[in-house]
Order: structure tokens, then sequence, then C-alpha cells
């Protein structure tokens, strides 16, 4: 991480810190505990701030986003489709190839050690080593 690095995310975490205070209910507490069981699960995460003010966490490469609604928080995945999930946490996107979302409504609760897990899974893979593209030779 460069100093540039460390000094962005600095100002994402204060933004962070100025969002879940603005928010002042339940939603901002809810925001605040899965943003500590991220940073708790993966200690290298890097809290960015990003598309006009939606706090990210990354870990070579997005591991999820934190945005809130009126009546939900939304943790969307970015590499969700291909992360493991037998505790069934991922309840909402399901459908495209790709994210996955956790859909948090006021009263529900969520394990957290099944969450950290999830957020360990989604670093390693963000970490693994890609496989050498091959190309195929043109169709003649």
């Amino acid at each position: 991480m460069t100093d540039k690095d460390d000094k962005d995310s600095g100002a994402a975490s204060r933004l962070i810190d100025q969002r879940i205070s603005e928010l002042g209910d339940w939603r901002g507490e809810r925001l605040a505990h899965m943003r500590m069981l991220i940073r708790a699960a993966e200690p290298g995460i890097i809290e960015e701030w990003k598309w006009r003010g939606v706090p990210v966490w990354s870990h070579a490469g997005i591991i999820c986003t934190g945005e809130t609604y009126k009546e939900v928080v939304k943790l969307t995945f970015a590499k969700g489709a291909s992360l493991p999930d037998p505790s069934g946490l991922f309840n909402a996107s399901l459908t495209g190839n790709t994210r996955r979302a956790i859909d948090i409504r006021v009263g529900d609760t969520i394990d957290d050690e099944d969450f950290k897990a999830l957020v360990r899974a989604a670093a390693a893979l963000n970490s693994a080593p890609r496989p050498a593209r091959t190309r195929t030779p043109a169709a003649r």
C-alpha cells in the first residue's frame, strides 16, 4: 500500500464513519456491525468510498459494498456467485452470474462467524492466482 492509498483509505474510513452517524437508526447500527465483522475477518481489508457515496471493502479487488436504503442494508459481494454459501446468507441478486447480495432488514439476524467466513472466502478468491488464458486458433 502506498502513502496515497493509506491516505485515501483514511479519508474513506472517515466518510463511512460519517455515513453511519448520519443514518442514526438501525441501519447505521447494522452497517457499523457488518463493517466491524468485515474488518475482523480480513485484517488487510481496504476501505474505499466509490460511486458518489458507497462504502466499499477491498482486498486484491472488491470484496463487497455496503449500501443503505429505506428498509434494507444491502451488502453486495462482487464475486458472490463464485463463493460457497453453505449457511445461505445470500438472499438477493441470486440470478446473476457474478454478484450476490445479503439484504438485511430491521430485526434480521446474521450469524457473525458465517458472515466472516464469507468475507474470508471472498478475499481468498480475489487473491488466488488466475489461470493463464489460452488463445484458441482462429477458425479457418
